[in-house]
């Protein structure tokens, strides 16, 4: 097998500067940007009592020595979600972070196990607020090159007017399925989806669950027309979907939460913030059961994240993977086309 020559050859930067200038600016002009909207940038440390507890995130887990020679298992966290809202829980306002974060078993033209991880959130302001907010930090970006965010080839005009879909308005468009005839409050059919998706050729196992049945339908039948020619924002996700969000009002089945889509490529994923911590851990212990049924391990759980949850105000927040931005601005076809040293 030959391998990728190192990124620190002179001939192979050359090729990438032009990327990593345009990342410079871009992160400068976000900077600014936040700085206008009187955010305060917060630096979260990496090492955690727990890298989150979704089931199909994996962590890098090491080892801290204490002075009597002790140790204890921490994780490099996946996000800065778990800190930052311990931080408005002590009282923060508007915070973002723009950190690093660490994934395992992630390596693909979209992946790296280390990348970087752009978070906000807003105290007391409704989750429409930070939609408005990732649609303007598209601009930013295209106006940062003077391009249209591209995906190879798929184009995506960040100034036009997005495309809003709900999850259930995507599903009946472009899979032909009645989603909200499958959830009612609290949980899902499995064999109402099973029996649609059938009736669609959409294949799936005879063990998948409904939550593997719906990501199977929109990886293969949705994802592919988000995003085309305009941004797309994806929105009211099942509540069996909703992982830290918080249920509707208006409807027990949905949950707010939101996805924004460029040229085919998901960016984005916020919330309206759940801020019940029992309902949390309900979430949480549910997830690494399944987690540990189908990979054989589980992560702890972070009782004083829980905490911090009682103490929480009601909030919006969103993770944007930088890098990808990034990519879609530039027209870098590899994520590590854009990362200053990328993992090898």
């Amino acid at each position: 097998m030959t391998l990728d020559p190192p990124w620190w050859r002179a001939d192979i930067h050359a090729d990438r500067r032009s990327f990593l200038m345009a990342r410079s600016r871009i992160m400068a002009a976000i900077r600014d940007w936040f700085a206008g909207q009187n955010f305060i940038e917060v630096d979260c440390g990496a090492l955690q009592v727990s890298p989150g507890n979704e089931t199909h995130l994996h962590a890098f887990a090491t080892s801290v020595i204490n002075p009597d020679g002790s140790q204890e298992t921490r994780y490099l966290h996946t996000s800065p979600e778990f800190a930052c809202k311990k931080l408005l829980a002590a009282g923060e306002k508007r915070i973002f972070s723009m950190v690093h974060c660490f994934r395992n078993r992630e390596r693909t033209p979209l992946h790296a196990p280390e990348f970087t991880m752009l978070e906000w959130y807003r105290a007391g302001e409704p989750y429409e607020r930070i939609i408005a907010d990732t649609l303007e930090l598209l601009r930013i970006a295209a106006r940062a090159t003077g391009n249209p965010l591209v995906w190879r080839g798929q184009v995506s005009d960040p100034l036009a007017e997005p495309d809003r879909l709900s999850v259930a308005e995507a599903f009946s468009r472009y899979a032909a399925i009645d989603l909200l005839a499958t959830l009612m409050p609290g949980g899902a059919d499995r064999e109402a989806l099973a029996a649609q998706a059938k009736a669609q050729g959409i294949v799936f196992a005879a063990d998948d669950s409904w939550s593997d049945i719906f990501s199977r339908i929109l990886v293969e039948r949705v994802e592919p027309h988000l995003g085309q020619g305009r941004p797309t924002i994806l929105f009211e996700y099942p509540a069996v979907e909703a992982a830290l969000a918080r249920m509707s009002p208006r409807d027990p089945r949905i949950a707010e939460r939101f996805e924004l889509y460029a040229s085919g490529i998901e960016l984005a994923n916020g919330f309206g913030e759940l801020t019940d911590p029992i309902e949390q851990r309900r979430r949480f212990e549910a997830d690494m059961a399944l987690k540990q049924k189908i990979y054989g391990e589980r992560y702890p759980i972070d009782e004083t994240f829980l905490e911090a949850l009682d103490h929480m105000p009601e909030a919006s927040g969103v993770a944007l993977g930088l890098d990808r931005l990034i990519m879609l601005a530039t027209g870098a076809t590899r994520i590590d086309q854009v990362i200053w040293t990328p993992f090898r």
